[in-house]
C-alpha cells in the first residue's frame, strides 16, 4: 500500500462518508452502507472498492453478506508521517511564544 492510495481513497466525500459511517458502527454491509448516500449499490461498491485497495477497509464474509470494516492503521501512518511532525513544531512555536510573553510582562511589571 502506498500513502497516495490512501490520499487518493481519501479526496472523495463519498469515500470519507462511507469511512464515518463505518467508525460509527463497524461490520455493516453494502445495504447498510447505501442507506445514507444518495448513489445506486454499483457506485458504492466501486467507492469501496477503492477503500479496500487503499487497505482502509476490510471485509469479512458471512453467509450471503459482506461486512466492511474499518481499518485506522493507513490513517494512523499518515498522521505519524505527515501530521504529528507539525504538530510538534507547533507546540514548540507555542512553547517559544508562551516563554517570550511571559517574559515580557515580567519585564513590564
Amino acid at each position: 500500500m502506498k500513502s497516495g492510495d490512501v490520499f487518493k481513497a481519501l479526496g472523495d466525500e463519498s469515500r470519507r462518508f462511507l469511512l464515518d459511517q463505518l467508525r460509527e458502527t463497524d461490520g455493516l454491509t453494502l445495504g447498510e452502507l447505501c442507506t445514507e448516500l444518495n448513489m445506486s449499490r454499483q457506485a458504492v461498491s466501486k467507492h469501496l472498492a477503492i477503500l479496500e485497495r487503499a487497505n482502509l477497509v476490510s471485509t469479512v464474509v458471512k453467509g450471503r453478506s459482506k461486512h466492511h470494516y474499518l481499518n485506522p492503521i493507513p490513517l494512523q501512518e499518515i498522521v505519524d508521517r505527515w501530521v504529528q511532525p507539525y504538530r510538534q513544531m507547533e507546540a514548540r512555536a507555542l512553547t517559544r511564544l508562551k516563554c517570550e510573553l511571559e517574559g515580557a510582562n515580567e519585564r513590564d511589571e
